[in-house]
């Protein structure tokens, strides 16, 4: 038989739950300028990485952006796919990159779009480093 103290216990229990997850749950970044200089260089295995953003907003469940440089010849991963969407803006270099099946060859100025769920992947086919931004983002609305 379930008592008035269960029933006590159980609504305390839900209101401290809810209390922490409000308390923990990062708050969305608002407008911003982030100077290059002040973002650390994070070397991974082929690759230089700078995390610029990774947070929620008043609009997306995640902003997240960074910047990558891949010495020549480099691949930053295999072909891959993820639910979320992504922008990828080349800065400088010239890379490969898979797109609707296709691997088109893009340079500094260009716009990579890729679309939720589909296999990408990015390629340094130049003599130099390549160096790209990184955009992507969730919403309600990615799939899980």
């Amino acid at each position: 038989m379930i008592t008035f103290r269960d029933i006590t216990i159980a609504a305390v229990c839900v209101t401290a739950t809810f209390a922490i997850t409000a308390i923990s749950a990062p708050k969305p970044i608002g407008s911003v300028a982030i100077d290059w200089r002040d973002i650390p260089v994070q070397q991974e295995e082929v690759r230089a990485v700078r995390q610029f953003l990774r947070a929620p907003t008043a609009t997306l469940d995640e902003l997240e952006l960074h910047v990558t440089t891949l010495p020549a010849g480099a691949t930053s991963h295999a072909p891959h796919k993820h639910p979320n969407e992504e922008l990828v803006i080349v800065k400088e270099g010239t890379v490969e990159v898979l797109v609707d099946g296709q691997l088109k060859r893009v340079g500094p100025g260009s716009v990579v779009f890729n679309a939720s769920n589909q296999m990408h992947s990015l390629r340094n086919i130049g003599e130099g480093p390549a160096t790209y931004h990184v955009i992507n983002w969730k919403t309600p609305a990615t799939p899980k």
